[in-house]
């Protein structure tokens, strides 16, 4: 239900333009949903069981024959989604921030007809069937090394983001992103790593400016993405002249953060009770001992529609130090 997108539904189905047209808000609202539908139940079809479908999406505010209404997309998506099969977990409120001095819409300061600002997006988070399990010993190994930092989970695991800024972008050209309306990176990087380990494949039925294909490379991930407009082919192409340099600082920025948090947590007099086998840093949890990320080594189209990209298997040198010299931590940190 924003105008931007009128068009494209337009084309899937001929009465959602005739209801726009006519002022039928909730009828384009519904049309425009069951054309969605056909989407959600194919991201039922192929999810593994186990799996996890994350969406973002923001409700709309629009005004028709002078009537101006909130259309809640993600309360109509939701349902759907439940109906399909999936089992609906705790979602994250995003909040997009705004720069605009004049946030409220109405009348202003005059009671009664201001309108709040819509300024967050929903993730919805929904899994299909029961918890995946982890068997195979090499399966539970590769678990291991894509596990977050203490300090990360925390942040990540709330169900209120509001420290992505929408700043962070591989892509440089704002007028691509915005005809795709893409979300910061971070966003889709966050949620990879929250949902997927090191090999799984990602899947987009939305790709856009192929900020998730981007996001799935930096975490060692595969993706899989459609897009129906192919004005944004290049655009997508253009990820791997970027990505290397562009990830490799991102993950350096990861690990930078987390020798900070140990400095402070140190300072504080506070306990780190274990040290990761590949950088020999402080951790908090066991389940860090054996986090370790991916460096990418180079990316490349193969073909028509497919990129690759190339990884190493080893720790970042620069990060493996004797780091119980340099943080002079005391005894309380358990040995390796």
């Amino acid at each position: 239900m924003i105008a931007m997108w009128d068009e494209m539904f337009s084309k899937q189905n001929s009465k959602i333009s005739k209801a726009l047209k006519h002022s039928k808000g909730l009828t384009a609202f519904e049309q425009m949903h069951q054309e969605l539908d056909k989407v959600w139940e194919n991201v039922y079809r192929v999810l593994k069981t186990g799996g996890f479908a994350c969406i973002n999406i923001g409700d709309a505010t629009r005004t028709l024959n002078e009537l101006f209404s909130l259309y809640s997309n993600h309360s109509r998506i939701l349902q759907y989604l439940i109906k399909l099969g999936f089992n609906a977990l705790p979602d994250i409120l995003w909040r997009k921030q705004t720069n605009a001095p004049n946030k409220f819409m109405g009348s202003g300061m005059l009671p009664a007809g201001a309108y709040v600002t819509l300024e967050h997006e929903y993730i919805l988070i929904l899994r299909k069937g029961y918890k995946r399990e982890f068997i195979k010993a090499a399966d539970k190994t590769n678990r291991h090394e894509s596990a977050l930092f203490w300090e990360e989970r925390n942040i990540f695991f709330s169900d209120v983001w509001m420290d992505i800024k929408g700043t962070t972008q591989i892509l440089k050209n704002k007028e691509d992103r915005a005809k795709s309306a893409a979300f910061p990176f971070e966003l889709a990087y966050r949620l990879i790593n929250m949902y997927s380990v090191k090999g799984d494949t990602v899947f987009d039925p939305f790709l856009g400016t192929g900020t998730t294909t981007a996001a799935a490379m930096a975490s060692a991930r595969n993706s899989i993405g459609y897009e129906i407009d192919n004005s944004l082919k290049d655009t997508i192409f253009k990820i791997k002249d970027d990505i290397v340099d562009f990830s490799n600082e991102y993950i350096r920025g990861r690990l930078n953060r987390h020798i900070d948090f140990v400095s402070q947590r140190i300072q504080s007099k506070k306990t780190l009770k274990h040290i990761n086998n590949y950088y020999g840093f402080p951790v908090i949890t066991m389940q860090e001992k054996k986090l370790i990320f991916n460096d990418l080594i180079k990316a490349k189209t193969l073909s028509d529609n497919i990129m690759e990209v190339s990884y190493s298997q080893n720790p970042q040198n620069d990060f493996c130090k004797e780091w119980s010299t340099q943080f002079q931590y005391s005894a309380k940190i358990a040995p390796k």
